[in-house]
């Protein structure tokens, strides 16, 4: 039997031997976090709180300005010492609240309630919000916001992306392994907040125990189906999984819900669970420190708002030579500048790469219009007419070569022989002009 998959896509080496065997690790708490108000898509936060005042942990120091939106709560119990701009892993200056942690642990309120899936769609949707959980997937989408589809939009369906299709990262791979009913639980309560009889899991077949350890939690589940997906990237991103399970087809310029389905990432249907059963919100996540770069590739549990050379530091620190620091991974994160910005709740990865790893391309050579970029792009576009386009000031023309339906997976990059910097190029477009 043929595994499910995708028209396009590429074969990157997936590097994942670094951190794969590392069992989940509760990081060290740092005597200091810097927490941004905006972790996610959509209006940033306006502060809860003022310098001086007392927090406790999970209590909520941000609130949401908007519906697309999510609220930022303190992962540790302390005092706050300033509010102001830092930046954060992609460059930006942000709003931030710096809370100095007491070491007391103090939680403002977590009640274990085991009734919780006697609970009404709208109050599991609540418990959701309030928790300020957003997609773990990277894009931090505000998961509540994917949870209210229009009534002209039915869904019918629910797919959990378990496929971490990411070269090095492992924190996906990790949760399966160790939290494998916990993400079936989760699952069911997205399922049920959608009124949706069908759940699926999409894991890719690189990793065959996750996909028996997930199949042996969903055992009973008559609702529930575990997918094996043929390894190839993007085999993680939401339409080309929608395709490979559902054979689905999401229209240009549409959303999972226009062809009846929602998409969550595994370390969010986890996040869903703690927070519909014991009221915990979204204050730490699985982050892998891995790349050949770093003396002790680990799989660690980070509080938000830990500094990323903090987590460094944690692994041994980095080795001798040089190294380029990336948040996420090799395909999709951003090259960090600093290491003194925070973890926030979309990452999923720091990924130090030695040397020998680092592709050098600071001179790029013109487009020769061999066509590599057309024959892997999942969403059947042009990168080379987009990058052209935008590198010669024609933004306003890309739209007509489906800019925004590119979501800058990076293959493009990766197979061009003049190592162009396709994917820099058209988010400069997007930035540019409207949709």
């Amino acid at each position: 039997m043929s595994l499910a998959t995708f028209k396009g896509g590429i074969h990157p080496p997936d590097k994942k031997e670094l951190a794969a065997n590392k069992p989940t690790l509760e990081a060290k708490t740092q005597n200091r976090v810097v927490i941004p108000l905006s972790q996610h898509i959509g209006a940033p936060c306006k502060p809860a709180v003022t310098i001086g005042q007392e927090v406790k942990k999970g209590e909520i120091i941000g609130i949401p300005e908007g519906f697309v939106s999510a609220p930022v709560h303190s992962s540790v119990s302390g005092r706050v010492v300033a509010i102001g701009e830092f930046p954060v892993p992609t460059g930006r200056m942000v709003n931030s609240i710096v809370i100095e942690n007491d070491g007391k642990e103090e939680w403002t309120a977590l009640k274990d309630n085991p009734d919780y899936m006697n609970l009404s769609p709208e109050e599991l949707k609540d418990k959701i919000k309030a928790a300020g959980i957003v997609g773990l997937g990277g894009a931090a989408f505000p998961t509540f916001v994917k949870l209210s589809p229009p009534k002209e939009k039915p869904v019918d369906a629910m797919i959990i992306n378990g496929a971490e299709c990411e070269p090095y990262l492992t924190a996906d791979y990790r949760l399966m392994l160790e939290k494998p009913k916990e993400v079936v639980e989760g699952l069911k309560i997205l399922m049920k907040v959608l009124d949706v009889k069908r759940g699926f899991i999409g894991i890719e077949n690189n990793k065959p125990d996750a996909v028996v350890k997930m199949k042996g939690a969903a055992a009973g589940e008559k609702d529930i189906e575990v997918y094996a997906l043929e390894v190839k990237y993007p085999q993680g991103a939401e339409k080309m999984l929608i395709k490979a399970i559902l054979g689905r087809e999401v229209p240009p310029g549409g959303l999972p819900m226009d062809v009846g389905v929602v998409v969550q990432n595994v370390g969010t249907a986890f996040a869903i669970y703690e927070a519909v059963r014991f009221g915990k919100p979204l204050i730490e996540r699985i982050v892998t420190v891995t790349g050949k770069g770093i003396k002790e590739p680990k799989n660690l549990t980070v509080r938000i708002g830990t500094l990323i050379s903090q987590l460094i530091e944690e692994c041994g620190g980095m080795k001798e030579g040089e190294t380029k620091v990336i948040a996420g991974g090799p395909m999709m994160g951003f090259a960090l500048y600093s290491l003194d910005v925070p973890a926030t709740k979309g990452t999923s990865g720091i990924l130090v790469m030695s040397e020998e790893e680092i592709v050098h391309a600071e001179d790029f050579d013109p487009c020769i219009r061999c066509g590599r970029c057309i024959d892997i792009c999942p969403m059947g576009l042009m990168p080379s007419m987009l990058s052209v386009l935008s590198e010669n000031g024609h933004y306003e023309e890309t739209k007509e070569y489906n800019l925004f339906d590119c979501f800058e997976c990076g293959s493009c990059a990766y197979v061009c022989p003049s190592k162009r910097p396709i994917v820099q190029l058209i988010r400069l477009a997007k930035s540019l002009v409207k949709p």
